[in-house]
Formats: structure tokens, sequence, C-alpha cells
């Protein structure tokens, strides 16, 4: 049950952004408003661009706003002018042939044009999200395997089961996996930069399906078994709690064991006084039955998969009466060490 302060504040019409900002004023300069004010672009983004990209960069959960910023930057750095050797056109560089079958028209101003941004850059978030569907059943990282995809096509991707043995591809992924703050395990981050980008995580996450069992360290799946009340959370593509909380972390080189219970047993109790944005929150009547996890937000908010029949989203701390504890992951069970 919602308080009606936060219900308010995160009921219909409120945004990420606007709530997320909220939530910095109100940290101000401590290390937990810090950490939320990093959920920006971490890509420098020209701001004639910026509110093209937040809006497209929700286009499916394979796509993230730090993802599309990144892939632009790289193929373009930004210029909608741009145009290769090979014929690639405009900011997202799309070949003419495939601008034909996958070119919107975004502005909706009655034409296609791949080299105005306001067509470009939503059509490249569209054809991204094609293409991940295209991969969606190779091994391996999703998000790599579309962008590698974007790069070599997914026939490529297909044939060889993941990102092909090219070089110019192979690098093409690396750099737009780094530009967008995607860490490989091992990286040697400040206790802010691990909180901003498992929030960012998450938060790039609000809207994908709840799915009972759903959830990787490589993104969304779909569930593996019944919900706990028999109704269905296993047909789509998503995550439960505890998958989100698991690919959260996997983002800053941090293996958590997939259930509740599991987590919190090789994570560390902290007092409510000392919670800072990452943290985990749990829900049960003791340790061996924990039902819920969410990731701490600032303001009393987490980040969580609710249950059936909801999304990724934003919900007040103290929604559930069986609040039990908050915990952060000890080192020594991660992959930094």
């Amino acid at each position: 049950m919602r308080s009606t302060a936060v219900g308010g504040a995160i009921g219909v019409g409120a945004t990420a952004a606007v709530i997320v900002a909220a939530l910095v004023q109100a940290a101000g300069d401590t290390p937990a408003g810090k950490a939320l004010g990093s959920l920006d672009l971490s890509v420098s983004v020209p701001d004639a661009y910026k509110r093209l990209i937040t809006d497209a960069g929700g286009s499916c959960p394979e796509v993230s706003p730090n993802l599309l910023a990144a892939l632009l930057e790289t193929e373009s750095q930004f210029n909608p002018k741009a145009a290769s050797p090979v014929g690639a056109q405009g900011i997202a560089q799309f070949m003419p042939s495939t601008w034909e079958t996958s070119g919107i028209d975004g502005n909706h101003d009655g034409k296609r044009d791949v080299w105005d941004p306001e067509d470009a850059i939503p059509s490249a978030a569209k054809y991204l999200c094609s293409l991940a569907k295209e991969v969606k059943d190779v091994p391996g990282d999703g998000q790599s395997n579309m962008l590698a995809a974007y790069n070599a096509g997914s026939g490529a991707v297909l044939k060889y089961g993941g990102i092909p043995p090219y070089t110019e591809t192979q690098g093409y992924v690396q750099s737009i996996v780094a530009l967008a703050g995607k860490p490989a395990p091992g990286s040697n981050l400040t206790t802010a930069e691990r909180a901003a980008t498992i929030v960012n995580a998450a938060q790039d996450m609000i809207g994908t399906p709840y799915s009972w069992g759903g959830g990787s360290e490589s993104g969304p799946t779909t569930g593996t078994c019944c919900s706990p009340n028999g109704s269905s959370g296993s047909s789509v593509k998503g995550f439960d709690c505890s998958g989100l909380t698991l690919y959260a972390y996997a983002r800053v080189g941090i293996s958590l064991p997939r259930t509740a219970a599991e987590q919190y047993s090789v994570s560390e109790p902290v007092k409510p006084e000392e919670v800072m944005p990452g943290d985990l929150v749990f829900y049960g009547s003791g340790p061996a039955s924990l039902h819920h996890v969410g990731i701490y937000v600032g303001g009393g908010i987490i980040l969580d998969a609710p249950r059936p029949g909801t999304a990724v989203r934003f919900s007040p701390m103290k929604s559930m009466r069986d609040f039990f504890a908050i915990a952060r992951p000890i080192p020594h069970h991660n992959k930094e060490t």
C-alpha cells in the first residue's frame, strides 16, 4: 500500500527523470546525492539531441539512453551530415537500403529524412530493438549481440552464434559498451560510481514486464516457472525482483545468487541511517523466507519488479508491511576479487 505523499509523487504522469531529479535535489551534496546525480547520460551529448535520445532510449529493454548515445557517438560523433565512404548516412549512419525498410518519420512532418536527427535517432532505436528480437536466442550478452548486428548484420551474428570474428565489429561493440558506462568485471569504480551504475542499470529497465523467474546477468529473460498465486508470470520476457537486482549488480562486476534469500545471505546488514543508493532492501519474515528485494534509490524509494501484472518501477521502500532489512553485498562474494 502506498503512502499518500509518495504515491502522489510517483503516480500517473510522473517520469523517472522527474523523480530522480527530486531525489538528487533532496540529497544535495551528500554521497547519495552525488551518486544519483551521476544517473545523467554518461556520454557527452549535444543539447539539441539530449531529449531525442532520452525519449528514444526506452524503446525496448535492450536499448537505454546511454547505449543509444554511445552508439551515435561511435557512428558519427553526433554529426547529422556524416557520410561514410561505403554510403552510410546521417547521425546514425544508416545504409540507404536499411533506411528504406527501417527509417521512420520521428517528428511527424510527413517525410522520412535520414539526414534529420529527429527522424534518424528514433529510427536507430527502433532498428536496434528489431535487431535485438532477431538475435534474442543467440548465446551471450543480448545487448552486445544487438550492437554487433547493427554493425555487421544480424545474419553474421546468427551465423557465428555471437559477435562475429571481425576486428571492426568486435572493436565497435567494445567501444559502445565502454562509452555506455557498462563497466567490465574488475573495473576500479568508486563507491559512488558503483552505486550510480547499479541504480542506472535498474532505472533503464523501467517498464520491463514482471516475469516470475525472469532475468539474468545479461538482461530480461522469459520466466521459468509459475507465479506464487498461480497467475501468469512466465510467458513474457522480463524480470522478477531478484532477477532485476542480479542484472543491475552484474553491471559493476558483482555476481549475485539468484533468489532474494540467497542474495541476503551474501550481504551484510546496513543500519537505516547509513543506507546508500544501490543497497538492497529485503522483505519477508526472516532470512530463510525472504520473498522480495529491491534496489534503494534515495528518499525512501526503491526500484523493483513487484509482482505479476506489473513492471519494473519506482516503489516506496515501506510499500510492503513485511519490510525485513537493508543489506549490502559482501565484496568477497563478487567478481571483483
